[in-house]
């Protein structure tokens, strides 16, 4: 039963990591227009489905999965290499926080965040699953 936890863990983590950067795409594209255009209801629509259909979703699986794993088997906190994976997972949670705070505000008008800025944040998700893949296949220590 646990190889079936952990298959659907990496599942539900790459679902969540391919909306984590596809979602901010949407609003770059978003704020190249004005409320009211095509592009920008398009992109508003496209977001929020994601969002709700997928990131979400996905997020609250991932954490059900990974608690259920952790449960099955607590030795595991008896590595480093774990409670890194579990600060950058926080992390990536927090990412995802901000996104969906920043599209909102986008949606409203109302955000600050260019475009430059949401590109920038864009490339975190990638680059924390990296050292997180890393951490969980190598257990480096």
């Amino acid at each position: 039963m646990y190889l079936w936890f952990k298959a659907a863990h990496i599942i539900f983590v790459v679902a969540w990591m391919a909306a984590l950067l596809v979602y901010p795409r949407y609003k770059i594209h978003q704020l190249k227009s004005a409320a009211g255009e095509p592009l920008f209801e398009t992109m508003k629509d496209a977001a929020a489905r994601l969002r709700r259909v997928v990131m979400t979703p996905s997020l609250i699986v991932v954490w059900l999965l990974g608690i259920g794993l952790i449960a099955y088997n607590p030795t595991v906190f008896d590595y480093h290499w774990i409670k890194v994976k579990l600060v950058l997972v926080l992390l990536l949670t927090g990412l995802h926080g901000y996104f969906v705070k920043t599209g909102k505000a986008i949606d409203r008008g109302e955000s600050s965040t260019s475009a430059r800025t949401l590109k920038l944040t864009n490339e975190l998700p990638f680059v924390i699953l990296i050292v997180v893949v890393i951490l969980a296949v190598l257990k480096p220590f």
